[in-house]
């Protein structure tokens, strides 16, 4: 199972007529990441860029420190989906095996292998002092997302994280019919590419809840702007972790709601008088 999308037969109502055609609708497949034949977690995401989602998936869960720490990933189709084999360097496998043995449950969307109430809102890291940004550059980078959320043109239905910095514009980006996913998946192709994102601002095409916050805080992101709103928790843990959260991105603006202090005005050009 490799196509991110697939063509259906469907019939489409306009006005009081009815017309046969075909759609293209995106796929969605369980996805298992194993770690030493063991699963610790399945997944439902759209099976593209599977291996930036394992490296991700893995640093946003304090599975590995770094992709060094994977010393071999193969992407596998199952009779039931996917699977995500790697193997760990002996002691962060070692560590895994001992955290797995006091999972109280299967896993969720988001918030995997938790053992308690504390584990979810678990306590973030500090990200870098970052730059200084003006209004026209995150209204800039939201506008670049458009254009590269190509399998969101074909279907209408995933959600896209991506990184774009002033001097290089939009570095990187991924789609998934999962928002957490997607965030995976950039994070995993940053981290592959030794690509550093406290120097520029990680865009969402969602809303911003808490474990999106926590997944920006350990890829080090300074700024994260989205297109919809933050939630309470969300907003608590980016004023805890040093980021700049905005939100509701929009042509004619947006809002701040965390650090306002790394976003300024526009310069005015100057007016030269004859």
């Amino acid at each position: 199972m490799t196509d991110v999308s697939i063509p259906v037969a469907r019939t489409a109502w306009r006005g009081h007529a009815s017309v046969e055609g075909v759609r293209r609708v995106a796929e969605e497949a369980p996805v298992a990441l194993t770690y030493g034949r063991t699963t610790h977690a399945v997944m439902l995401a759209t099976p593209g860029d599977l291996e930036d989602f394992a490296y991700g998936f893995s640093l946003s869960e304090g599975i590995i420190a770094s992709p060094a720490d994977v010393t071999a990933l193969e992407v596998v189709t199952v009779r039931d989906g996917i699977e995500l084999r790697m193997d760990l360097a002996g002691d962060r496998q070692e560590a895994l095996t001992r955290r797995q043995r006091h999972l109280a449950g299967p896993s969720g969307c988001g918030l995997c292998g938790l053992d308690s109430l504390a584990a979810a809102i678990r306590p973030v890291p500090r990200v870098p002092a970052g730059p200084t940004l003006t209004t026209g550059t995150i209204e800039a980078a939201m506008r670049s997302m458009v254009p590269a959320q190509t399998l969101n043109a074909d279907t209408h239905a995933v959600h896209a994280a991506a990184f774009w910095t002033p001097t290089r514009g939009l570095v990187a980006l991924r789609e998934d019919v999962g928002r957490h996913n997607a965030l995976d998946k950039l994070a995993g192709a940053l981290a592959r590419a030794e690509t550093s994102v406290d120097h520029g601002i990680v865009l969402l095409s969602s809303r911003i809840s808490v474990e999106m916050v926590q997944k920006a805080a350990t890829l080090g992101a300074t700024v994260v702007a989205a297109v919809s709103a933050p939630t309470a928790l969300a907003i608590r843990t980016a004023d805890a972790a040093g980021i700049t959260l905005i939100g509701i991105v929009r042509p004619d603006g947006f809002e701040v709601f965390t650090h306002p202090d790394r976003i300024q005005q526009e310069p005015v050009a100057e007016r030269h008088v004859a």
